[in-house]
């Protein structure tokens, strides 16, 4: 088995606006998808972990020299054209499984139900540290 990162970003580029911005019905939809999907891969023992992550506007941006005190930057970032908004970290037989995998994220239904084609991010975890160990 092998670890992958499945990274989601939301990607304004393809020209759909934030979920706080959905038709609530239409945010109930796109998160029973993913549900579905997480439950499925729980179930066949692929699905390491999962989280979504709070808005860019709740985030910080930490820079240090490791000589001064470091300095921090609140969010929004308004510039930035993807923000991750969130990840999965599976655990799969081939590269194949990870894509398809990602494709089921990719596809998953945005407003109107249509899917929203996201840009899915997809890598390999090169090594793992556990504090547990």
């Amino acid at each position: 088995m092998t670890r992958f990162m499945i990274l989601t970003k939301h990607d304004r580029s393809l020209d759909v606006p934030h979920a706080s911005e959905w038709d609530p019905a239409d945010v109930a939809a796109h998160f029973e998808c993913l549900r579905a999907l997480n439950a499925e891969l729980a179930a066949n023992g692929e699905l390491v972990e999962m989280n979504a992550l709070t808005g860019p506007e709740l985030a910080k941006v930490v820079t240090a020299d490791g000589a001064g005190a470091p300095v921090v930057t609140d969010g929004p970032f308004p510039e930035a054209k993807e923000l991750l908004a969130g990840y999965q970290l599976i655990d799969v037989e081939s590269e194949e499984r990870a894509l398809e995998i990602a494709a089921a994220v990719s596809a998953a239904p945005g407003p109107g139900g249509k899917p929203m084609g996201q840009h899915i991010e997809v890598r390999q975890v090169m090594f793992t540290f556990s504090a547990d160990a």
